[in-house]
């Protein structure tokens, strides 16, 4: 069923919401929706991290950081916002509106957020759980059974594990982590790890713990091995 946009209690606000800002250069008398964008940005952040909390219990802080990022980012949103015949909808100055930008994935993004951040404004934050959760949690699910989608997202599985499997399996012998670079101060942190297979590397990663980075590297080892076709489907 097609998603629908939802319905607003007050209807200056969903025209703000639409309004970008190269219509306001030719009517200064409106209101742009950088301001929304910026709350429901960090409005449907929130509930989207909620959501995979509470849906995968099972996941680890990095997997649950690359779920949302999968989720809530230009590309995703700029779908949904297709989706939901926003293009048709926006308010764009006549300059834009030549330029495609009824089009353009990261104007549609941005209005998409706009959408949510006065929806916020006019319905209430649990008004906005209630619409986002029924569009992110199905993709979500997809994200996560696919194949071809784990694929590009194989944080959501026990990379380390994986790989170690295919070494021992290949080489019989376990993979080996070691913490090449250490960079940022001690509150921020960045590290990067290699992982290796009879001393060669097969990957690296960075993150700011080194388990993540240890994870990242065995991520990237695993891509590594999907490209060169060293992997089956089922390993």
């Amino acid at each position: 069923m097609k998603p629908k946009l939802p319905l607003f209690n007050n209807p200056e606000l969903f025209q703000q919401a639409l309004t970008h800002r190269s219509y306001v250069n030719e009517n200064p008398n409106e209101k742009d929706n950088e301001r929304l964008e910026f709350l429901g940005d960090a409005v449907l952040g929130f509930w989207v991290g909620k959501l995979l909390y509470d849906r995968y219990p099972e996941m680890s802080e990095a997997q649950l950081t690359r779920l949302r990022s999968a989720l809530v980012n230009e590309k995703q949103l700029a779908e949904l916002a297709e989706n939901l015949s926003i293009g048709q909808l926006i308010r764009l100055g006549r300059g834009a509106q030549r330029d495609g930008g009824r089009e353009n994935p990261a104007l549609l993004s941005d209005t998409f957020e706009a959408i949510i951040g006065a929806y916020f404004l006019d319905a209430g934050i649990d008004a906005v759980r209630d619409y986002i959760y029924p569009l992110f949690s199905s993709l979500a699910e997809k994200i996560v059974r696919s194949p071809s989608d784990r694929a590009q997202t194989p944080n959501l599985v026990d990379c380390k594990n994986r790989f170690q499997q295919w070494a021992l399996a290949n080489h019989q012998q376990n993979p080996q982590y070691r913490i090449v670079k250490e960079s940022g101060l001690d509150h921020a942190k960045e590290f990067t790890a290699e992982v290796l297979v009879n001393g060669e590397v097969y990957g690296t990663g960075t993150g700011h713990r080194k388990q993540i980075a240890e994870k990242r590297a065995a991520e990237d080892a695993l891509l590594t091995l999907k490209k060169k076709g060293q992997m089956t489907k089922n390993e």
